[in-house]
């Protein structure tokens, strides 16, 4: 038995999310986040799947997810991951980019895995300055300079009216329905209807054109939303309710599954940081 740890801070400084995962075996199905994901995998090697692209991944390889950027991801060599991460907003993000380029606008990453980056020990750096809760001044310029070398290497860069490209009209009609009324019963009539396509017709176009069904896709959005109503302070049972999921059973299950944590361990850390 592999002996699992799985750590969290939120960095309320720079505003942002550090993991820190060791002993993990679990498997996380596809989804995607809002935000971007940062990772380092120092243990262990995975098959990763990104927009439908496969990659092995191993130690001193790191993620660099888009917001949106569908991904699952299994372990393949019979051991266990040891991998840290950080999730940084697009807000943040912006601000950031905007520091180190000078001028509006957010990165795009290229490609979801840097087998071997140079940038690992910075990266590994910076992750053990917030999880130690470091010095602000410290935390703020590895963040900086690690991030500048991230995006100058690995990125192209979008003036923020053409971060978002196109979308087949079918499925960004039911993309905004998903995203309004995610906690309400949604049946897949309903969207078939909506898209003005047949029911397969629609998992089959949805799934090429996103990645992931429209199932998956309202799973990730519920999920998204719990953890803003868990960061506020709002119970897990109220944040199950109000996000569409049957109980707080329902949420555990489908929290830790995405997440790697439940909706109790993830609160805990804003409620550490309350003064």
């Amino acid at each position: 038995m592999f002996e699992q740890l799985k750590e969290i801070r939120y960095d309320k400084e720079l505003r942002l999310e550090a993991y820190q995962f060791n002993g993990i075996v679990q498997v996380f199905p596809n989804h995607f986040h809002e935000y971007y994901v940062i990772g380092l995998i120092e243990e262990g090697q995975r098959r990763l799947i990104v927009n439908n692209q496969e990659y092995t991944i191993g130690p001193g390889d790191m993620m660099t997810f888009n917001p949106l950027d569908n991904h699952k991801c299994e372990q393949t060599d019979g051991g266990s991951l040891r991998y840290r991460c950080l999730n940084i907003t697009q807000e943040v993000m912006a601000e950031a980019f905007h520091e180190v380029k000078g001028y509006a606008g957010l990165p795009r990453f290229q490609v979801p895995v840097q087998h071997q980056a140079e940038a690992g020990g910075m990266f590994r750096n910076l992750h053990d300055r917030i999880m130690t809760a470091g010095p602000e001044l410290e935390k703020e310029e590895a963040f900086l300079v690690c991030l500048e070398q991230l995006i100058t290497t690995y990125a192209v860069f979008k003036e923020d009216k053409q971060i978002d490209s196109k979308e087949r009209q079918e499925i960004r009609v039911v993309c905004d329905f998903l995203e309004q009324h995610y906690a309400e019963r949604i049946t897949l009539q309903q969207l078939s209807k909506i898209a003005k396509l047949n029911k397969f017709g629609l998992i089959r176009l949805f799934t090429r054109h996103k990645g992931i069904t429209p199932y998956r896709y309202l799973e990730t959005i519920r999920i998204n939303e719990a953890k803003k109503l868990l960061e506020k302070g709002v119970e897990p049972a109220q944040a199950a309710f109000q996000t569409g999921f049957s109980d707080q059973s329902h949420l555990n299950s489908y929290f830790n599954k995405f997440i790697g944590v439940t909706p109790g361990v993830y609160q805990l850390i804003f409620r550490e940081e309350q003064p």
